[in-house]
């Protein structure tokens, strides 16, 4: 029998040994759904914490060894930037690295991880071929992008699409690469959409998290502007909202968070460069998603300033330090990122978060205060950053003396309130 159909077989009647290297949220959450289709599984990662918590009849470890006992590899490491802007795959290299002296013949290497175009066939590819093995004959290469939303982070919560119902993109190496990554994918996902080739699926998830900064920047800015000529950019973007078709409304913010947002356009935006292109808007939206967090906080200063506000301790209280609502992540949180630009500036801030217990800022641990009424007459101004679901906003907006609202949550109230 071929090693193609030989993992084919394996993969068919869930024999296959699949193996996960990472495991954050989109490694655990593939862990657990290949587990509970009934696979034998293996998961790797060099964080002791994470190899800690237990799955059943799957083996955890941070012995790279193991990956001789897998069939299936997929890695869904974390790409960040480097200082400079450029693509850090240094998680990437390095595990490459460490598992190419326990590959063996017959296995299939998917990567998850959100990356340039022409990265699946530099790093990893490349790295098949110096082994000699034959890429389609003996060992096969697959590129499906991670489309995990961080909310499935949270305990006992109801998300519309998870790892099941959203289209899973899968591209391979070669026709049988492709053959092999779909059939492995439906396993777990509903449905497959194939890519024709590595790069276009690589390309396609770059250009989800563009649209998504670019629009996040364009509602910014024009908050921004419309607010310095007194029309309410919220009431006109519902307005515009109305409109059935030719139209998909984003939300103004306290600026943009997360992993894919922030980071990912600027691994295109490199690449184009490398390549003599100028992707304007990919800078320019980074650049207002970060201006807002600048606005935001003068907006804060100025009315402190001008009103000659006296702060408790200088201390403001800010609501909601996670990214995003209803979850706990907080990487790259605008929150946190105005609350260091107040710091320059000579305050601190205390805040209140249901989904995020601590926070580290300035070396220093935060802990989250309970949301009462004496936390709120204590601290006289109060920043909305994320709009979770657990806050009460009636009593909030009962209760607090000023409140500036990055979020547009808090409804009939016009003294002492202000939208930024």
């Amino acid at each position: 029998m071929t090693y193609f159909n030989n993992l084919k077989n394996k993969i068919s009647r869930k024999k296959a040994v699949i193996c996960i290297l990472g495991l954050g949220y989109v490694g655990s959450a593939i862990l657990k759904k290949f587990t509970d289709k009934g696979f034998p599984t293996i998961g790797i990662d060099k964080d002791n914490k994470k190899i800690k918590k237990k799955y059943k009849k799957s083996i955890l470890s941070n012995d790279y060894k193991l990956v001789k006992k897998a069939d299936v590899i997929i890695i869904a490491l974390p790409t960040p930037l480097a200082k400079n802007m450029t693509p850090d795959l240094s998680y990437i290299k390095i595990c490459i690295k460490q598992i190419q002296k326990y590959l063996k013949k017959g296995q299939l290497i998917s990567l998850e991880s959100t990356v340039n175009p022409g990265t699946t066939e530099d790093l990893i590819a490349s790295e098949i071929k110096r082994k000699k093995f034959k890429i389609s004959k003996d060992f096969f290469i697959v590129f499906s992008p991670e489309r995990i939303s961080p909310e499935l982070k949270v305990k006992n919560k109801k998300i519309k699409y998870n790892l099941y119902n959203t289209p899973k993109i899968c591209s391979g190496y070669s026709s049988r690469c492709q053959i092999l990554g779909k059939l492995l994918y439906q396993k777990i996902s509903k449905k497959i959409v194939v890519a024709s080739s590595l790069k276009v699926a690589e390309t396609t998830k770059m250009i989800e998290n563009i649209f998504r900064s670019i629009n996040i920047a364009l509602v910014n800015e024009l908050k921004m502007f419309l607010t310095k000529i007194d029309i309410d950019v919220n009431e006109a973007l519902d307005l515009a909202d109305t409109k059935p078709f030719g139209f998909t409304k984003f939300s103004p913010g306290p600026g943009f968070g997360g992993h894919c947002i922030p980071l990912d356009p600027f691994y295109l935006y490199w690449l184009a460069k490398k390549n003599n292109f100028n992707l304007k808007l990919i800078k320019t939206s980074g650049t207002i998603n970060r201006e807002i967090t600048n606005w935001i906080t003068n907006k804060i200063l100025s009315f402190i300033k001008k009103k000659n506000i006296k702060l408790f301790n200088k201390k403001i209280l800010i609501l909601g330090v996670a990214y995003k609502k209803n979850i706990d992540d907080i990487r790259e949180s605008p929150a946190l990122k105005i609350a260091e630009k107040l710091s320059q500036n000579g305050y601190d801030f205390e805040y209140s978060d249901p989904h995020v217990p601590i926070v580290l800022f300035k070396n220093k641990i935060k802990k989250a205060k309970k949301l009462t009424k004496a936390l709120l007459k204590k601290y006289k101004i109060i920043f909305i950053a994320t709009d979770h679901s657990k806050f009460n906003y009636k009593f909030i907006s009962k209760n607090a003396k000023y409140i500036f609202d990055s979020r547009n949550i808090i409804k009939n109230r016009n003294l002492n309130y202000f939208k930024v």
